[in-house]
């Protein structure tokens, strides 16, 4: 069992993010894991250490749901780290305390970003600041146009060929979430869930889709949560539409399952996760094609 994730060190290591398309019958399927990169752009400029980015990076998600393709859905993923720029918030969810000059467009922040967790990560953990300086206007916009938009095109790319082809759309946001909230999270302290299913609280998915998810997993003997601690990304927003029968969902996993939060490196239970999130992509595959072969 190796400790690297194959799928973000393919071919074209140099672009943003990678896509993997639909190996079987396609299906309107998509999974994206933004938070999967850890490749350190030339110009991040930190003064933390790699291991302080590591605890931000959604470790091997995207190995874990690289089954998706072969069910017929595409499986797409960031190169870089969330902590240089976040694709999954909203492109004006900055934080103007990290500007160097004044962000010439209306900004929105969310109240994560107040702890440090917006487009452009203030901190690395709780008090330990990801810079030492304040970064300028350019700097930020480089992130967004180079970074930021490529995997957000990859994204709506993807979901927009899915939902031309089959008038429907099943988008999974994946992620990884550290076993205890720290001080940054609204849960400070507390033991997580096994998996934590978000719908930005209904608005994003039918709720009926969002509960068969957590029912799942239940079923299987993990402990699972709705929309809470986490209620979902921008990225649901970003291409969900249930009225239209495009919904979005975000699916966190607890890293204990799967690894050594502190060493980085996965345990005995990675291929016990992995098979079973394998045996969920084929239970989605088969409502998926009921859902289609119903209309």
């Amino acid at each position: 069992m190796t400790n690297t994730s194959p799928l973000s060190s393919q071919a074209n290591d140099h672009a943003p993010c990678f896509t993997v398309a639909a190996q079987a019958a396609p299906l309107p399927i998509v999974f994206d894991s933004p938070h999967s990169g850890i490749t350190l752009p030339d110009d991040f400029g930190t003064i933390v250490p790699r291991e302080a980015i590591l605890t931000s990076w959604d470790a091997f998600v995207d190995e874990l749901w690289a089954g998706i393709p072969a069910r017929g859905g595409v499986l797409i993923g960031a190169r870089f780290p969330r902590a240089y720029i976040d694709p999954n918030r909203a492109i004006t969810d900055i934080d103007a305390e990290l500007l160097a000059e004044p962000w010439p467009e209306p900004l929105a922040p969310e109240p994560y970003t107040q702890r440090g967790m917006g487009l452009i990560r203030r901190y690395a953990l709780p008090g330990v600041p990801l810079y030492d300086r304040k970064l300028s206007v350019d700097e930020v916009r480089h992130r967004i146009d180079a970074y930021y938009r490529p995997y957000r095109a990859a994204l709506a790319q993807a979901a927009e060929a899915a939902y031309a082809q089959h008038g429907a759309l099943w988008h999974v946001d994946c992620h990884s979430m550290k076993s205890r909230g720290n001080e940054m999270n609204v849960d400070s302290g507390e033991a997580r869930p096994d998996f934590v299913i978000s719908d930005r609280r209904g608005t994003t998915s039918d709720p009926a889709f969002t509960q068969w998810v957590a029912d799942h997993f239940a079923a299987a003997g993990y402990r699972v949560q709705i929309n809470e601690p986490y209620q979902g990304g921008d990225l649901l927003r970003a291409v969900s539409d249930p009225a239209r029968n495009r919904h979005s969902i975000q699916i966190e996993l607890n890293r204990a399952l799967y690894m050594d939060e502190t060493a980085f490196t996965k345990h005995a239970g990675f291929d016990t996760l992995k098979r079973d999130l394998d045996t969920f992509a084929d239970a989605l595959a088969a409502r998926v094609r009921a859902q289609l072969n119903a209309k």
